[in-house]
């Protein structure tokens, strides 16, 4: 809390203890009055605090006479006595700074000051008027000093417990425990738990401290949840705005500015999925490609959870295995037209279209023809070395479960 005022009290206004007393007892007499003009000022000036409810309203009312009253005792202060300004604040419950914001504090202590040197001008003797208006701007620093030490403390634990709800979030995500309670704990943290989400996961950073990073996403326009998982960092992101439609490109822009707040190695991104509830499908998938990211040193530092199918599908990831062949052996099925035969024949030729022409009887013009199909179908290329990697497998792994 704030210290005790350095300036001595009243003692430095007045020298004689009888005659302070004497202004204080007046002023006393006349802190009712201040108060409920006060009261009137807040709602002819502030529309905030009109649209507060009945109960808040009373709080900054209590707040502020609290402050007159405080006013009235520092003035008669003697040297023996420990008035902390910063008690003003203790009439109204902790939740205050949460509904009354930093800067409508400061509004609140800027009418009070007008308003008590207006009555004190109208109110009080004449020669009381300049010693008093003297000591209320004394008194008027301590008490933006004691407010400005409050809201550093209250943002402080507010920061401190958001971060724990922020691990415990992003840990529910990492263990598809999205339940009714995650969502109401994202929410009190801004979040718009229908828009849409996305997972990355990569090496942790040199700290645990992720202020930063949040900023950065912030300036993307993006909400950023993080938290550690192991020796990984797992960041959740959404667009700040309910209405925005991002596409897998997106997700790779961003994280492209955000690599540097990660350790590190490979960054995995999930895929997009539509809500903060379903935010565990996306987690699983990065999260087997960030386990499987290794055993392609060769690739891009920034893959999306698709990019990494085959190695997540050798080290027996199930639904990597089931996205192989649905997506691309199936697909391939269902083009017909030869394209299979025709994909498994470029292959076993080393990739060339004469060879492939031949083992098929077929004009390289054909084969060419098909190879593009496939590509439009499966979106690989066989004629890509990474797209023929895919191909080879998806094609293995469907003939399995045929």
């Amino acid at each position: 809390m704030a210290a005790k005022s350095s300036i001595g009290g009243a003692r430095s206004f007045l020298p004689a203890a009888r005659t302070r007393a004497a202004i204080a007892k007046r002023l006393a007499a006349q802190a009712g009055r201040m108060s409920t003009a006060v009261v009137n000022e807040m709602e002819i000036r502030h529309p905030w605090y009109t649209n507060l409810s009945a109960e808040e309203r009373s709080w900054v009312s209590m707040v502020a006479n609290e402050g007159i009253n405080g006013f009235v005792e520092w003035f008669a202060d003697d040297d023996a006595s420990e008035l902390d300004p910063a008690r003003i604040f203790n009439v109204a419950p902790r939740s205050l700074t949460r509904k009354i914001n930093l800067h409508q504090t400061v509004d609140l202590i800027r009418t009070t000051i007008d308003i008590v040197e207006e009555q004190i001008g109208k109110l009080m003797p004449r020669g009381d008027r300049g010693v008093l208006q003297t000591a209320i701007l004394h008194y008027s620093r301590e008490i933006a000093f004691a407010s400005a030490e409050v809201y550093a403390r209250a943002a402080e634990s507010r920061g401190s417990w958001d971060e724990r709800i922020e691990a415990l979030i992003v840990d529910a995500v990492v263990r598809a425990d999205s339940n009714e309670d995650l969502l109401s704990r994202a929410s009190a943290l801004g979040w718009h738990t229908q828009a849409p989400v996305t997972v990355a996961v990569g090496a942790a950073p040199g700290d645990d401290d992720f202020a930063e990073l949040r900023k950065a996403a912030e300036r993307l326009g993006l909400v950023a949840m993080a938290a550690l998982h192991g020796d990984r960092l797992v960041v959740v992101l959404s667009p700040s705005s309910p209405d925005a439609e991002p596409d897998e490109q997106s997700t790779l822009d961003w994280l492209a500015k955000l690599a540097p707040h990660f350790g590190d190695g490979a960054i995995v991104v999930g895929p997009l999925v539509a809500g903060l509830h379903r935010a565990s499908e996306s987690a699983r998938a990065a999260l087997s490609g960030a386990r499987s990211a290794k055993a392609w040193p060769e690739g891009p530092r920034i893959l999306t959870a698709r990019d990494l199918l085959p190695e997540r599908a050798l080290a027996g990831n199930g639904q990597a295995r089931r996205e192989l062949v649905e997506t691309v052996f199936k697909p391939l099925v269902a083009a017909g037209g030869d394209l299979l035969e025709t994909c498994v024949s470029f292959l076993d030729q080393g990739g060339s279209v004469e060879a492939t022409a031949r083992a098929l009887f077929v004009h390289p013009n054909t084969v060419r023809y098909r190879l593009k199909r496939i590509a439009e179908v499966t979106k690989h290329s066989p004629s890509a070395a990474r797209d023929a990697y895919v191909l080879r497998l998806a094609i293995t792994l469907g003939r399995q479960h045929s």
